[in-house]
């Protein structure tokens, strides 16, 4: 990826991930990646020592480690313009996007959240008209749109390669919270709680994440749904697997199978699409592979970084062939696009819509997912339009 490293580092901000936390740390090597970034504050943690302990190990000053993301946005807005933070990272538990966005937004800065956006679609649906009024930037971490082969697969699909899509299989696997036993550790915890996850585990954690590459790679979108949800494991409020049979606005049709109770599982995320001429497919697990097939000639298998590839693939790319285009790659893809859209935006530029990272649109749709698939599964109806409003959950 070229990246051009004469233009002076977009400062960030960051809302979570303090000590102990997962995603955090994943967010931070990612935005520090290409050398655009840099962390200059953060609210860490709920717990001020622990916010204050966490910063002083990021080697972030004393003083801009704060106690809470609200008085983080008031103090870093009355600093000098070529020092304050440009944008804030959202790297919290769900229940706290909304709210923290919103914030950000007032208080004049860019937010770059960690998906899903919000807790619920209707704070969605009210998140796209503040960004609208707030003249910032709003970018949403859907990771795996950031692979090199996902962006090459997309590209194919809109070429034309495969003819009409008829049909997608997207599988998200994982077998990480398979027994009672494995609910008590802090990631588990908060997923599997109503109060901070939402009104799903499974879907909202993973199986958004399928929804999401099935529509980006596909260039379609889902219109009906028919979904069964349950909790495996006993005692369980939320779901933990899932399948939704989907309908898409082309007449192709779909199955989305998602789980976190799949023994043996690490992180089987798997898309197959079908057209008329050919089909393709990757496998987060493989990353450098997409295959092509047909069925009147031998399959291709499309490695990354050999031979030609579609502009927004070679944009994606750091590494020669052979060497594995990984998750902090795909993660550092998006802050690398989101950093430009702000350096663009400060100039009054408006960036190349392929360049972009996922945004608002994309926050709302998978919010949709989430709440349309958890009040089909309720219901003895089969199918159900996809609404982007007015669920009854």
């Amino acid at each position: 990826m070229e990246i051009d490293r004469s233009s002076k580092k977009v400062r960030m901000g960051m809302v979570g991930g303090g000590q102990g936390a997962f995603i955090g740390a994943i967010h931070r090597a990612a935005a520090n990646l290409d050398g655009k970034i840099e962390l200059v504050c953060g609210a860490f943690s709920s717990d001020p020592k622990n916010s204050q302990e966490s910063g002083q190990l990021l080697s972030v000053p004393a003083a801009r480690c704060y106690s809470d993301f609200n008085t983080m946005f008031t103090q870093e807005a009355k600093l000098p313009a070529s020092q304050r933070m440009q944008f804030v990272s959202i790297v919290t538990p769900n229940h706290l996007h909304f709210p923290v966005a919103v914030a950000a937004l007032r208080a004049g800065f860019h937010v770059m959240s960690d998906k899903p956006a919000t807790f619920t679609l209707n704070e969605a649906l009210e998140l796209k008209e503040i960004i609208e009024g707030s003249g910032c930037l709003y970018g949403l971490t859907h990771t795996y749109t950031g692979y090199p082969m996902v962006k090459e697969a997309t590209a194919r699909v809109a070429n034309g390669e495969l003819g009409e899509i008829t049909k997608i299989v997207v599988e998200y696997s994982q077998g990480w919270l398979a027994n009672k036993e494995d609910e008590q550790g802090k990631q588990a915890s908060w997923r599997l709680d109503p109060e901070r996850a939402g009104v799903s585990c499974c879907m909202g954690d993973i199986g958004v994440h399928a929804a999401n590459l099935a529509e980006t790679i596909s260039g379609l979108e889902i219109v009906q749904l028919c979904a069964d949800l349950e909790p495996v494991v006993d005692g369980r409020e939320l779901d933990d697997d899932g399948t939704v049979l989907l309908r898409f606005n082309n007449g192709a049709k779909g199955v989305l199978l998602s789980s976190q109770i799949a023994v043996g599982e690490e992180n089987n995320l798997n898309i197959r699409i079908y057209g008329k001429k050919a089909s393709l497919q990757w496998q987060q697990m493989e990353p450098n592979t997409l295959w092509l097939r047909f069925n009147d000639k031998p399959s291709q298998m499309i490695r990354a970084g050999v031979g030609d590839c579609a502009a927004t693939t070679a944009q994606s790319l750091r590494t020669p062939a052979g060497h594995p285009e990984g998750y902090i790659e795909a993660f550092a893809n998006l802050y690398a696009q989101f950093a430009q859209q702000i350096g663009d935006f400060e100039q009054s530029k408006i960036t190349d819509i392929s360049l972009q990272a996922p945004g608002i649109n994309a926050a709302i749709r998978g919010m949709a997912f989430i709440e349309n698939t958890v009040a089909a599964s309720k219901s003895a109806q089969k199918w159900h339009p996809f609404l982007l409003s007015n669920i009854q959950l």
